[in-house]
């Protein structure tokens, strides 16, 4: 009965652990919708990783839905507060927050593809590096009702969750040990986040 109390125990491990990791997963990725410091890229990517050498694909569904919920979620409170600032006569720090991580040249690129192409050009703002914020502010400034902004995110935050899980389940799957598929997924998040900004500094340079 040994083979069975060993099972026993890896189940309520595992069970344990994704107890604490789905919560904690929800509540970091929501933390960095609202407050744009925390990579929640490379999060859903080594989620993803841990979660293709557990019981996949079932793992990887609760991290796709985990994640593209509470980054829907915190989107829509960052909105939500940011039209508040919009509608008081002093602003506030939410809204100073999302007007200072918006260059007015991305924000003049934002507003110009917004008012262009319209909820088409929200739905991407998650795919493209630093190009949520201004997005966002922009449909601030059109004066877009959060039920319509909605309406445009929600598809954007799943495409951001498949996106990342996939590059993810991309690095996992290159190695045996979840912690070297993991090292892979943060480092492939980190360039794809920074090389636009490289690149608009080499073309600035030259």
């Amino acid at each position: 009965m040994t083979w069975l109390a060993e099972a026993a125990r890896s189940v309520t491990s595992e069970s344990t652990q994704q107890a604490v990791g789905y919560p904690s997963l929800f509540l970091l990725v929501l933390i960095g919708a609202l407050v744009p410091v925390v990579p929640t890229g490379a999060l859903v990517s080594s989620a993803a990783v841990v979660a293709l050498h557990r019981t996949a694909p079932f793992s990887l569904a609760l991290v796709f839905v985990t994640a593209s919920l509470a980054a829907f979620l915190g989107d829509a409170a960052l909105y939500w507060l940011g039209r508040r600032g919009m509608r008081s006569k002093n602003g506030s720090r939410w809204l100073a927050a999302i007007r200072a991580r918006a260059p007015e040249e991305r924000l003049a690129q934002a507003r110009g593809k917004l008012a262009e192409h319209g909820i088409a050009v929200l739905v991407l703002s998650r795919l493209v590096p630093a190009g949520r914020i201004p997005v966002m502010l922009a449909c601030l400034m059109a004066e877009w009702p959060l039920r319509r902004f909605a309406r445009g995110n929600g598809p954007a935050c799943l495409a951001w969750a498949a996106t990342y899980q996939v590059i993810g389940i991309l690095g996992g799957s290159l190695f045996a040990e979840p912690w070297e598929g993991v090292v892979v997924a943060v480092v492939l998040t980190v360039v794809i986040s920074v090389a636009p900004g490289v690149w608009r500094r080499v073309r600035a340079a030259g």
